[in-house]
């Protein structure tokens, strides 16, 4: 059952999305982090995100969540670069025997608990490690209310995830 007096979910991971990396190091711009932020973030990596994610973000008709691996440090270092306020955060289960049965299975770790978070509302789940066997498994088993939108780790969120983000959360539900 599709929940849709709530706005979708958008399950946001960091790395690779948010801070970009693979590719040379001088690829990368690199951003000023505020006054307020350089004890704060120690990570030599967060000067490559790139605050217009913030706005690009907050206009999206989502409740955002963070789906990362920063866990509440995303709160702490990531949303202040954004000027986003703190999201709530994806907690993660220990690792069981089905996260091995499904890392041969070709699922991510994450998949089943984003689909399980979402209980029956519709969201969409930016990361850049999704795969057809995610896609595949959370329509079996969320419906066609789920899109898994896998970025290039190399580049990040681009203007082109953005459009197609806002399309998709914008559509009627069918």
């Amino acid at each position: 059952m599709i929940r849709s007096s709530l706005p979708p979910l958008l399950f946001l991971d960091v790395d690779g999305p948010l801070i970009p990396f693979g590719a040379p190091p001088e690829h990368y711009p690199v951003h000023e982090l505020g006054p307020g932020l350089r004890g704060v973030a120690t990570n030599p990596l967060l000067t490559r995100v790139d605050p217009r994610h913030g706005s690009k973000l907050a206009a999206l008709p989502c409740e955002l969540v963070w789906a990362t691996t920063w866990m509440d440090e995303a709160n702490e270092c990531i949303a202040p670069l954004l000027g986003l306020p703190p999201l709530e955060v994806v907690s993660w289960p220990e690792p069981s025997e089905s996260d091995e049965r499904d890392l041969r299975a070709g699922l991510h770790w994450k998949t089943r608990t984003l689909v399980a978070r979402a209980a029956g509302r519709p969201f969409a789940w930016v990361d850049d490690e999704i795969t057809d066997a995610d896609r595949s498994w959370a329509a079996d088993h969320h419906g066609p209310h789920a899109l898994l939108h896998r970025v290039d780790a190399r580049i990040g969120l681009t203007d082109d995830d953005y459009a197609a983000l806002d399309s998709w959360l914008r559509r009627p539900l069918a």
